[in-house]
C-alpha cells in the first residue's frame, strides 16, 4: 500500500444534485442541433414523447471524440465533444461549441456509446460542461467511464424537466437500482476517491455469499478471482449480480490510453510510486504508427501529429519508469511489434485467466477460453494500484450455431449474421457475456473463434468467450511451444454445466448463413450478399486490423489471390487492396507460407502491423464521402475510417471484392 493514499484525505460528494445551465438534445435534424448551438432551447414534451423530434440512437464514442481528438489527453478534449456527430449527411456541432453553448445535460436515444472503450470521450463532455448523461439505455464501458470520472447517467426522461427547473434533485436517483460498490463510486464522485477510501477502509464492500450453483464457464472464472476480503482470493460460486473486485492476470494499456493513465497516477500518487506488479502489465505501441501516411493537411496545422507524437513519448517513459514491458515500434522499418490484441493471443493469454485492456476489444483472447474485458482510462490507473477492477458479473447469453458451414462462409459471416439480430440491435444484449457454442463454433481455429469473441464489443457485450478444448491446446502446443500434457490440465473444468442459467439463448443454422456484408454506419446493418440489388463498386479493400490480421486470416486472404492468379486474374484497375498482419509473428507466418509473394503478384498493397486504418490513422482510409471501402475490420460508424462509405465483410469477400472491382462473395467463378 502505498503512503500517498494512505493519508490522502476523501470527501464525498454532496447527496443533493442541482444542474443549473441548459440541456443539449442530439437529435437527428441537424437544423435543430444547430439551433440549440445558436441559444435557442428545444422544447421538450416529457409527457407525450411522440410529439418529440427523432433523438440519433447508436451514438458511438467515435462520434463524440473522433480518433484524431483522442491525441489530446488533457482538459483541451473539452473543446470537441460531439463534433463527429452526423445527422443527415451534415456533422453540425463544430470546435468548443458545446463549451460555449451553456449546457449541463446532453440526451440522445438507443445505445449511446457504443464503440470503443476511449475515455477521452465522456471527459470531453465532462471538461466541456457536461454533468449528466440521459438517453434510452447506455453502453456498459461507456457508463463506467462516466461513473468514473464522476458524469452522473439515467435513462430517466422524465429528469428533463426537473433539471430545466434547477430543481436540487436527491443524488439516490443516480444511484438506485445500482449495485452497493457502484453506489458508493457514485456517491464518492469517481472510482479513484472511492479506491482511495476503499483502500482505508473506509467504505463496504460487501462479501459474495453465493453459494454452490451450476456456472458458466465466464462465471468459473470470475468466482476463481473475485477477492474475498482484503487477502484472499477466489470465492465458491458466483451468480450475475455479484459485485466486487476481481484480480487480474494481465493488464495492458496502449498509447492512445496510457498517457493519460499515466498523468492521472502521477498527479494522484506523485512520480516515485512504483505501480502494483509491473511484470503483470504490458504496454503497446500499436494504433498510430502509419499515422503520418494519412493525416490531413487541415490535421497537420491544428498540430495534431506533433500531440500524435507525445502520446508515444509519454507512453515510453513512463513504461521505462516504471519497468514495464513495451511492445513498440520496429527498429529496422516502419511499423510496430503488432496489435495489443494479437500479441496477448499470441503469447500471454492462458485459459482461465482474468484479462483486462484499454480496448473495447480486449474480448478478443477469449478464443482461448479466458474472461477478458476492456476498460477505461481511469480503470486501467486505478488496476495500477490495486491490480484489481471492479466487476459486476455479467448475465451470459449463449450463441449456439449448429450445422456446418458453406466453404465460403467465415466467422465474420456468423458474426454480421448475430450483429444484425432484433435482441443484439435493440440493445438487449448489452452488458451480457456472449459465450459461442455449437458444432460450427467448434470447427473453427481459434483464430476464427478470436473474430466472433473479438466482435462481442460490436454487440455491446460484457465480453467473449469459447469454452477451451482440444483446439485450444494445439494452439499453445503449435504457436507457443507449450507442452501438451500442460496445455490440457489448463482446460480441466472449463465448461459451463449442463444446468447454466443464461440470460437468452440464441441459435441458428450454420447451413442457412451465406457471406454478408454490413451495409455503411453500423455494424449491425448486415445483410446477405447476395440479397443487394445492385452492383456496388469498389475503390479501397482493405484487410487486416486484430479482427482480419491474424494467421487465419491471411491463409483466407492468399486462398483469394491464388485463385484469381490461376484464372489470369489481378486486383482489378482502379482499386488499391491493403493487406496488413495483425503482428510480426503472422508476418513471419505469410514468409513461410510464401504469401508474400501472392499478395504482391496478385497486386495487393502489404503493410506492417499497426491498428492503422480501422482508426483512421493508416493506408486504407478514405477520403471522400462518396468513396466505396469494403473491410474485413470490425467498425464501419460514420468517420470511424475516413468520410467514406464502409462495407464490413469477411477476408475471403474483401480479397474477392478486390479482384471483381465490386462488393462480391467468393465463389470461384471469375
Amino acid at each position: 500500500m502505498t503512503n500517498p493514499i494512505l493519508s490522502r484525505p476523501i470527501t464525498k460528494r454532496p447527496d443533493k444534485v442541482k444542474l443549473q445551465g441548459r440541456i443539449l438534445f442530439l437529435t437527428e435534424d441537424p437544423a435543430l442541433i444547430k439551433s440549440q448551438l445558436a441559444g435557442e432551447d428545444l422544447p421538450w414534451d416529457t409527457a407525450n414523447p411522440t410529439n418529440n423530434p427523432k433523438l440519433r440512437d447508436d451514438i458511438s464514442t467515435d462520434e463524440i471524440t473522433p480518433a484524431h481528438i483522442c491525441f489530446f489527453f488533457d482538459e483541451t478534449l473539452g473543446e470537441f465533444p460531439y463534433t463527429g456527430l452526423k445527422c443527415g449527411n451534415e456533422t453540425p456541432i463544430g470546435r468548443k461549441d458545446v463549451k460555449n453553448g451553456g449546457f449541463v445535460a446532453c440526451v440522445s436515444g438507443k445505445r449511446r456509446g457504443k464503440g470503443s472503450s476511449r475515455e477521452q470521450s465522456p471527459y470531453a463532455e465532462l471538461c466541456a460542461g457536461i454533468q449528466i448523461v440521459i438517453a434510452e439505455n447506455i453502453e456498459r464501458i461507456y457508463k463506467q467511464n462516466c461513473q468514473n470520472l464522476g458524469v452522473l447517467t439515467s435513462t430517466d426522461f422524465s429528469l428533463i424537466d426537473r433539471i430545466r427547473k434547477g430543481e436540487e434533485m436527491p443524488l439516490s436517483i443516480f444511484t438506485e437500482g445500482e449495485d452497493e460498490i457502484t453506489r458508493q463510486v457514485i456517491e464518492h464522485g469517481g472510482l479513484f476517491p472511492f479506491n482511495v477510501a476503499r483502500l482505508q477502509g473506509k467504505t463496504n464492500v460487501p462479501p459474495i455469499t453465493t453459494k454452490k450453483r451450476p456456472m458458466t464457464v465466464a462465471e468459473k472464472i470470475f468466482a476463481k478471482h473475485m477477492l474475498n476480503g482484503p487477502d484472499s482470493v477466489g470465492v465458491e460460486a458466483v451468480k450475475p449480480g455479484d459485485t466486487g473486485f476481481a484480480r487480474t492476470d494481465l493488464r495492458f494499456s496502449h498509447e492512445y490510453v496510457t498517457p493519460m493513465a499515466a498523468i492521472f497516477y502521477e498527479h494522484f500518487l506523485g512520480k516515485g510510486t512504483p505501480v502494483n506488479d509491473a511484470k503483470s502489465i504490458l504496454f503497446f505501441r500499436d494504433h498510430l504508427t502509419f499515422l503520418d501516411e494519412v493525416l490531413s493537411e487541415e490535421k497537420r496545422k491544428m498540430g495534431l501529429l506533433d500531440i500524435a507524437g507525445q502520446l508515444k513519448l509519454k507512453q515510453e517513459d513512463f513504461g521505462k519508469s516504471q519497468g514495464i514491458k513495451l511492445h513498440g515500434e520496429l527498429k529496422d522499418r516502419k511499423g510496430s511489434e503488432g496489435i495489443c490484441h494479437s500479441i496477448i493471443a499470441e503469447s500471454y493469454a492462458l485459459p482461465g485467466q482474468l484479462n483486462v485492456g484499454s480496448d473495447s476489444h480486449t474480448p478478443h483472447v477469449g478464443a482461448v477460453g479466458c474472461v477478458a474485458f476492456g476498460i477505461g482510462t481511469t480503470d486501467v490507473f486505478n488496476s495500477w494500484i490495486t491490480k484489481d477492477v471492479r466487476v459486476k458479473v455479467p448475465e451470459s447469453v449463449k450463441v449456439i450455431v449448429r450445422g456446418k458451414r458453406k466453404p465460403n462462409v467465415t466467422a465474420k459471416d456468423y458474426i454480421l449474421a448475430i450483429l444484425a439480430l432484433d435482441y443484439v440491435k435493440s440493445g438487449k444484449a448489452l452488458a451480457k457475456v456472449m459465450e459461442y457454442a455449437g458444432e460450427a463454433i467448434e470447427a473453427l481455429d481459434v483464430d476464427e473463434r478470436a473474430t466472433m469473441t473479438n466482435m462481442a464489443a460490436e454487440i455491446g457485450g460484457f465480453t467473449g468467450i469459447v469454452a477451451p478444448d482440444k483446439k485450444v491446446v494445439d494452439f499453445l502446443f503449435e504457436r507457443r511451444g507449450m507442452p501438451r500434457a500442460d496445455a490440457e490440465k489448463l482446460i480441466v473444468g472449463l465448461t459451463s454445466n449442463p444446468d447454466a442459467e443464461y440470460a437468452h439463448v440464441i441459435e441458428l443454422n450454420a447451413d442457412d448463413i451465406t457471406p454478408m456484408v454490413a451495409t455503411p454506419g453500423d455494424p449491425g446493418n448486415g445483410m446477405y450478399i447476395r440479397d443487394i440489388s445492385e452492383r456496388v463498386p469498389v475503390e479501397i479493400a482493405y484487410g487486416g486490423t486484430c479482427t482480419a490480421g491474424k494467421n487465419a486470416d491471411m491463409d483466407m486472404y492468399a486462398t483469394v489471390l491464388k485463385d484469381a492468379l490461376a484464372h489470369g486474374k489481378h486486383v482489378a484497375e482502379g482499386v488499391l487492396f491493403y493487406i496488413q498482419f495483425g503482428s510480426q509473428e503472422t508476418r513471419e507466418y505469410c514468409i513461410k507460407q510464401g504469401y508474400l509473394d501472392v499478395f504482391k503478384e496478385a497486386g495487393a498493397k502489404i503493410i506492417e502491423p499497426s491498428c492503422g486504418a480501422c482508426i483512421n490513422a493508416g493506408p486504407g482510409v478514405s477520403t471522400r464521402k462518396e468513396q466505396i471501402v469494403i473491410s474485413a475490420q470490425n467498425r464501419n460508424f460514420p468517420g470511424r475510417s475516413g468520410p467514406g462509405q464502409m462495407y464490413l465483410a469477411s477476408p475471403l469477400t474483401v480479397a474477392a471484392s478486390a479482384v471483381a472491382g465490386y462488393v462480391t462473395e467468393f465463389d470461384g467463378k471469375w
